[in-house]
């Protein structure tokens, strides 16, 4: 694609959580600019042109109509992603949408579909595998230093159940729910560390408070082709977190020490109403009084959870510093220097696919595939069996 110096221009839809994260990547990268931001909230829409000098729409179609925009960040909710892809690609934007892609295989395909039609990239991200320790951790692996992988484990305590959510968080069929919007980022993480291919699926999920009423934990055991054996662990209920085991740093890459214990489900016990819950999310976004300031990073790459993935010569987990080997004779640590986030790895993911035209890992049959396992996870555990896998792909050389 033909851009003007090389530049390529992009707009936000959606200035919650997820897309005010991505502003610092999108700032960062030297080839990449931000031009545009579209919400239906007024008072995040005024702030975020004041502080970026830069077009704001009240919609999609609307900002979708603009020549200065060559792609689009849909951060919006999941139920939404398949109608925001298709107004996006038929305006012949380039498109990053927010994991997971959408709430059906049908509607996936829908989406794939229509970027491919139009001319598109389509990139699926931030998820986890993005992140460098798990880059660095793949590239271990197909190094073949340590011999064939056997087994990959990501487990994850923390209180996600209880942090602020709007309602379509909190109901699986709008793709709510801990195996839903999480189990996308580790099986995300197991599937690019173990090659793609996953054979079948045999899992628990859990729907242990009432009040909140989804998925708030799972486990799940996965099956590749090749006969190595993985597990997601997922527990959101606010009592043991996995922090405890990963030098206390947390998701976003921060040094977590609370001192009072199940601080979030107190929390969140304590709102009188969903209408306060939403309040609490909502200033957790763009611009409002709860939201961090995106522009300090932190001092070390996010932990998701403890990754262990075990090799027949050593084992590979992350450490404050990069990643710790656990080899034959003598145990190592591997820096990885903090200069890029995994959030910048999606921004020139896109670039490089729209400008240089690579190979992309995370399209849409990449995001399709952990789509598939999410849905397998809880229609397994439902049943209770084992289920088989129809739509794996094989991670990309890039």
């Amino acid at each position: 694609m033909s851009l003007q110096h090389g530049i390529l221009n992009i707009g936000i839809v959606g200035l919650g959580i997820a897309g005010s994260s991505m502003i610092p990547a999108i700032l960062e990268h030297p080839k990449v600019r931000l031009v545009a931001a579209a919400t239906r909230n007024k008072e995040r829409l005024e702030k975020f042109a004041r502080d970026y000098n830069v077009q704001t729409y009240a919609s999609i179609e609307d900002l979708c109509k603009s020549n200065s925009v060559d792609a689009v960040y849909i951060a919006t909710p999941t139920e939404l992603h398949a109608e925001h892809v298709r107004i996006a690609a038929e305006s012949k934007k380039h498109i990053i949408v927010e994991k997971p892609l959408a709430i059906s295989l049908e509607e996936a395909d829908q989406m794939i579909e229509t970027a491919e039609k139009n001319g598109v990239r389509l990139i699926v991200g931030h998820s986890h595998s993005f992140e460098p320790p798990i880059q660095k951790m793949k590239e271990i692996i197909d190094s073949g230093e340590l011999g064939r992988v056997f087994m990959i484990h990501n487990w994850y305590y923390n209180d996600w159940l209880y942090r602020p959510r709007t309602p379509e968080e909190l109901k699986t069929e709008l793709g709510g729910g801990v195996t839903y919007r999480q189990g996308s980022h580790q099986f995300d993480i197991i599937r690019f560390l173990g090659g793609g291919m996953v054979r079948s699926v045999r899992a628990v999920t859990g729907v242990w408070d009432k009040s909140r009423h989804t998925e708030g934990n799972h486990t799940v055991f996965l099956e590749f082709e090749d006969g190595t054996a993985a597990t997601a662990v997922y527990n959101g209920y606010d009592h043991f977190h996995t922090t405890e085991l990963t030098f206390d740093i947390g998701e976003g890459g921060p040094v977590i020490k609370s001192t009072i214990y199940a601080q979030a489900r107190r929390r969140i016990k304590e709102a009188k109403s969903r209408t306060e819950e939403l309040a609490l999310k909502t200033a957790a976004g763009y611009g409002g009084n709860l939201s961090k300031n995106y522009n300090d990073s932190e001092k070390h790459y996010p932990f998701f959870g403890l990754t262990v993935v075990s090799c027949e010569k050593g084992d590979i987990r992350q450490h404050p510093e990069g990643l710790i080997v656990y080899g034959e004779y003598e145990k190592y640590v591997v820096p990885i220097p903090k200069e890029k986030t995994g959030r910048y790895n999606v921004i020139d993911e896109l670039y490089k696919a729209v400008v240089e035209e690579e190979p992309q890992v995370h399209n849409g049959q990449w995001a399709k595939a952990n789509l598939e396992v999410c849905i397998k996870a809880l229609q397994s555990s439902k049943e209770r069996k084992e289920l088989y896998l129809n739509h794996q792909v094989p991670v990309k050389k890039r």
